[in-house]
């Protein structure tokens, strides 16, 4: 039997990391943490210790504390955070510089900038002399890539030249940092990081390919002595224009790192493409020989994966190495899946007998604005651990996946049974649980099945036929025959009008099925997710609706709702009910949206209503919403709606002006006008305690009409 021990000793050290770059892009700074509201939210460092986590790589930013040098606030709050994760027992890896370029001060390719950071890493130190780890300054090759060589960010080159002088400078001030930080702490360790990149390439390309992959290991071989006249880059550099004194600091000053630590991401594999006809005109490049798109390798199926790449960094350097980056901006099971192959490899590594020290999970609390390459600010979120709702920190199911890594070793779940996306083929699934849906033929069982699909979810859809939610024997029946992990009930009796005379049928499915589906999940042990609807309130309320407000159904239909909900959590607790509203898909025709403008191709009138408020929500983000949080385990009620809200009239006015119809055919009416039998609240607004927003109803609206099936 494996001891808690002997569990620790055969897999690496779990770290932890936050997404924390302040870059500059003009004059204006962009600070992650600052979006994320890390500095000021309680509660950030207790939620991350609770994983296991034995470091945590963290900021503390030459830009935002040496701007204002009286600024004691800001060094008092920093105080406060470091004394939180040494009280945790977890090591601070104190980050000096990352992706950025200093204080307006200072630039990359300012001559004293190695100097300038030095000072600011002794303040550092006088601050903290308990700190042991330093990374003065992340990923020097790839902040001078983005900043000398393409021009993303400050202050914004792009000639080789300035890409040398800019990462010359860089890892002199690691040097000298780290001389400077042993001056107050002899023992303080240098973790170094930089990207674990790779380059491929056609063959009329292999020229290239080997000089950018002669250049990737340069941070490595400045810091470990290996930079003399006899190295690739020494006479190269010396024709750039670079002066001999400038390498000859590398050749009599180094300083080998404690720690290779290398990020890895989907993207750090690339490929040197001279099919130039694939590409749009824009991403067209070369060298002046030959022209090519540098694109990503994953896409051409030609990646070697992170165990091949940290083996050779092992076999180069012999040091002890570590993953200091891993994310994946993905759906849920993806991200889990890419965290979990990371792991495998790392702990295969160990096994082979390679000095793997730890494996980082980054951007634990999210990241903004990389989709960009942060070149805008456009507020776009990638979810991490931890995912930013409403200002508060949630766990995700990635949460959990790292505990079990710290304290077990490892992690199982159905979702791991398929590959990534950035494998060529999935592979076919044999054995393996599925995603039970039920309501086959709906317009949202449907929807649930084709993005499962997209997203790799191994998943059996269910007829009526085949599983009444009335008969246990059914569902007894159903989970025998399938073995689901999870099963989602995406059915119900959904015409609100008929509804009023076939109140039994209504109650049946909507309240006594949903009900009884959820007391054989909880004997089975099985995860549920139902929905529920934004009709199980008045609409007296007048602002929007949050999960604790008390339901009041004015129909039948919102009735069998709320009573649904009741007998749902009554029999499990654990079950996941989504209310939403007034939905629309590209994929069935019977949804508001196909109706107008069916009618509307038809050039006939379509009647609305003026005084009833919804908050339209597109049925593709509300399926991959739900499926997050049912795969997170999330619990209860949730709300998951657009976060716009406005009249019927005012959304089919929407809908007509991003079509080619007219709008004259839209007669806009007051809704008792209208003939509806049931009873509807006038404002049905749904919003949320505890989800974050959807895409904009703007953004839907665009998908919509790129995606609908006419």
């Amino acid at each position: 039997m494996l001891t808690e021990a002997s569990i620790h000793s055969s897999i690496p050290e779990v770290w932890g990391g936050l997404e924390c770059t302040i870059n500059r892009i003009g004059d204006v700074f962009h600070d992650q943490l600052s979006k994320s509201g890390h500095y000021t939210r309680e509660g950030d460092i207790s939620m991350l210790a609770a994983l296991g986590i034995s470091k945590l790589r963290y900021p503390v930013l030459w830009e935002r504390h040496a701007a204002n040098d009286d600024d004691e606030a800001r060094w008092k709050l920093t105080a406060e955070k470091l004394d939180g994760i040494r009280a945790a027992g977890i090591d601070p890896i104190v980050t000096l510089l990352h992706h950025g370029s200093g204080p307006a001060f200072t630039r990359l390719d300012d001559e004293h900038f190695p100097e300038k950071l030095a000072l600011y890493a002794r303040r550092v130190a006088e601050q903290f002399p308990w700190i042991k780890y330093y990374t003065p300054v992340n990923e020097p090759l790839t902040t001078a890539r983005f900043s000398g060589l393409y021009g993303h960010w400050y202050p914004h080159r792009n000639d080789e030249l300035s890409f040398f002088k800019m990462f010359l400078n860089q890892v002199k001030a690691i040097i000298l940092s780290m001389r400077a930080i042993r001056e107050i702490n002899p023992d303080a360790s240098l973790v170094q990081t930089e990207d674990l990149c790779k380059i491929h390439s056609d063959p009329e390309l292999d020229y290239q390919a080997e000089f950018e992959n002669n250049r990737r290991w340069l941070t490595y071989d400045l810091l470990t002595g290996r930079f003399d006249e006899s190295h690739f880059f020494w006479e190269y550099l010396l024709r750039l224009g670079i002066p001999a004194i400038d390498l000859q600091f590398f050749k009599d000053n180094y300083c080998a790192p404690a720690v290779a630590g290398f990020n890895y991401y989907v993207t750090s594999e690339r490929y040197l493409d001279t099919e130039l006809e694939q590409y749009a005109p824009h991403r067209h490049g070369g060298n002046g020989r030959h022209s090519y798109v540098d694109t990503e390798a994953v896409r051409k199926g030609r990646i070697q994966g992170i165990q091949v790449l940290l083996r050779e960094a092992w076999e180069r350097y012999r040091l002890p190495v570590a993953v200091t980056e891993c994310h994946l901006n993905c759906s849920r099971e993806e991200q889990m899946r890419w965290l979990h192959e990371i792991w495998m490899a790392c702990v295969a590594l160990k096994k082979e007998g390679v000095n793997l020290v730890a494996f980082t999970v980054w951007a634990m609390i999210g990241a903004f604005d990389w989709n960009s390459l942060l070149t805008c600010q456009n507020n776009h979120y990638e979810p991490g651990i931890f995912e930013i709702s409403r200002g508060k920190l949630r766990k995700t199911v990635l949460a959990t996946m790292i505990h079990r890594f710290s304290t077990h070793g490892g992690f199982e779940h159905p979702l791991l049974s398929s590959k990534g996306w950035w494998h060529p083929e999935r592979g076919e699934l044999k054995n393996v649980s599925p995603l039970l849906i039920v309501g086959q033929f709906g317009a949202l069982a449907s929807a649930f099945s084709r993005i499962c699909t997209n997203r790799g979810i191994h998943h059996v859809c269910v007829a009526r036929s085949e599983l009444n939610i009335l008969s246990e024997i059914d569902i007894c029946a159903a989970i025998e025959k399938y073995r689901p992990w999870g099963i989602i009930n995406a059915s119900g009796y959904v015409n609100v009008d008929d509804a009023e005379k076939n109140y039994q049928e209504c109650f049946a499915v909507n309240a006594e099925g949903p009900g009884l589906l959820a007391a054989v999940c909880k004997k089975s042990n099985i995860r549920l997710m139902t929905f529920s609807s934004d009709l199980v309130f008045d609409g007296e309320k007048n602002e929007p609706y949050e999960e604790d407000d008390e339901v009041c159904p004015l129909s039948i239909y919102g009735a069998s709702k709320a009573r649904g909900e009741q007998n749902v959590l009554a029999e499990d607790p654990t079950a996941l009910i989504i209310r939403t509203s007034a939905f629309f898909g590209p994929w069935d025709e019977y949804n508001f949206v196909s109706q107008l403008l069916q009618s509307l191709a038809r050039n006939e009138h379509f009647k609305v209503a003026t005084d009833v408020v919804i908050a339209p929500t597109y049925v593709p983000d509300l399926v991959n919403r739900s499926l997050d949080l049912f795969i997170d385990e999330e619990r209860g009620i949730w709300h998951i709606a657009g976060d716009q809200y406005l009249s019927w009239a005012e959304f089919a006015r929407q809908i007509a002006d991003r079509s080619s119809f007219s709008k004259k055919l839209i007669i806009a009416k007051p809704h008792q006008s209208l003939g509806w039998t049931a009873q509807r609240p006038q404002y049905s607004v749904l919003s949320s305690s505890k989800a974050g927003n959807l895409p904009s109803l703007e953004s839907a609206i665009d998908r919509y009409f790129a995606e609908a099936v006419h």
